[in-house]
């Protein structure tokens, strides 16, 4: 049974230190629809409220006013620094008959989610690539093109429609996103090209992951928008599918268009 634990500040919500001193939490973006899809996973928290006195009982507080119900096993619930791997480790311990691998650590910072995976557990940088995490499907970063004719707030509203992410705008043309092959698939069927590029946490490729990526390259050859590398493109052409010398399929989309 997978567990997912959060952190809380710029990844579940944005935190403000009010005059009186408490805490309030505004919930990010598409936060509560992933809450509300994830209402038969068992969900915590892992995070850090700062080391003043108090610190802890103010987040939990600010925790259970912005998300009334939501977290409400106090054994899944863990604040303190992720300096390290100790506060992952005692989280999959508190987490019951999950193992290590049956736990995900959401959270933003690069760092912190390394420390996670030291201690056994898959992560995600985004809540919306949560349950992609606890199906081991990877995440890429990506580059999506916004073609003549489309814009910006169209690409927007494609993006949070699926399992994908802006990371930032380039220009009205060009976006850096992170994505799945999910993720990307449906970009692609709304008209957004997507480029995959490596893998968003690093990691190398376990078996899920890779026949993740190849499904979404195999579906472009099925559908005759790719071609492999050394072969001629056609008009329809979009990327072309390079085998590397470990058997990994890569791909890179032309940009002829």
């Amino acid at each position: 049974m997978s567990v997912i634990f959060f952190d809380v500040g710029a990844t579940l919500a944005d935190a403000r230190v009010e005059p009186d001193g408490s805490l309030t939490l505004r919930p990010r973006p598409r936060v509560m629809a992933v809450l509300d899809a994830l209402h038969d996973v068992r969900t915590g928290v892992i995070s850090d409220p700062g080391p003043d006195a108090g610190a802890a009982s103010r987040a939990a507080a600010a925790l259970h006013e912005a998300f009334p119900g939501r977290f409400t096993d106090e054994a899944l619930v863990h604040w303190g620094a992720k300096d390290g791997r100790g506060i992952f480790d005692r989280a999959v311990a508190g987490a019951g008959e999950a193992t290590a691998g049956d736990c995900v650590f959401v959270g933003d910072d690069a760092r912190e989610r390394a420390f996670a995976r030291e201690a056994g557990m898959r992560t995600a940088a985004d809540p919306v690539f949560a349950c992609a995490a606890t199906e081991h499907r990877p995440v890429h970063r990506a580059w999506v093109e916004v073609p003549d004719g489309r814009g910006l707030p169209e690409l927007t509203a494609a993006v949070n429609d699926t399992e994908a992410v802006v990371v930032r705008s380039v220009s009205e043309r060009l976006v850096l996103a992170m994505v799945t092959t999910r993720g990307a698939e449906a970009l692609e069927r709304a008209g957004f090209p997507v480029d995959l590029q490596e893998l968003v946490d690093g990691a190398p490729m376990d078996d899920a992951e890779r026949r993740a990526s190849e499904k979404f390259i195999n579906d472009l050859l099925a559908r005759g928008e790719a071609v492999y590398e050394g072969e001629e493109p056609t008009p329809r052409t979009t990327h072309v599918v390079r085998s590397e010398d470990d058997g990994r399929l890569t791909v890179r989309r032309l940009r002829f268009r």
